[in-house]
């Protein structure tokens, strides 16, 4: 029950925090990604991952890694979103790494449409006090990609070995 407690809640309290803190700080802490990878190493056994998929795992997430300190270097998005992507990756393995990626894709356009919209609008006055939204605001900060990062992972966690193996019948015994 504590391991299915575990696969209901870390990934997706670390996602909103990343979201969150990206939204409010443009920054995604290394512990948010350091936190994804210790998760990953104590449940991946735990919830029976035998050493090949483990490895499968751990590919999807070196790959994103490479990918995205690509996008980092090129000025494209942030490190942070480049350690939290990979370790998403390592999470989702292979299996789910595409679906993941476009989804994030998708979500990340849309967010920089809409930012680049609502930059181009003065910011009510009342508003502006408020440091988050002002930088968020400021045509010189880049996007919060983070957010579409965790959105898309959000989606996509539903439909992974972490959940889809959990056995419901505790939490439905306890209401």
């Amino acid at each position: 029950m504590i391991l299915d407690i575990a696969r209901l809640m870390l990934f997706p309290a670390l996602m909103a925090f990343a979201a969150a803190s990206d939204l409010l700080t443009m920054t995604i802490p290394n512990r948010v990604s350091l936190a994804l990878l210790a998760g990953f190493a104590v449940l991946a056994p735990l919830i029976g991952m035998g050493p090949y998929d483990i490895l499968n795992h751990i590919g999807a997430g070196a790959l994103v890694l490479v990918v995205a300190f690509g996008m980092f270097a090129m000025g494209w998005v942030g490190g942070g979103d480049a350690k939290v992507a990979a370790a998403i990756g390592l999470w989702f393995g292979f299996e789910h790494l595409l679906e993941y990626l476009v989804l994030a894709s998708l979500f990340g356009g849309a967010l920089t449409v809409l930012l680049l919209q609502f930059r181009l609008w003065p910011l009510p006055y009342p508003l502006a006090s408020q440091a988050w939204l002002a930088r968020l605001h400021d045509k010189q900060t880049g996007i919060p990609y983070g957010i579409a990062l965790a959105l898309g992972a959000l989606l996509v966690y539903p439909e992974t070995v972490w959940i889809k193996a959990i056995d419901l019948t505790h939490f439905a015994a306890m209401g």
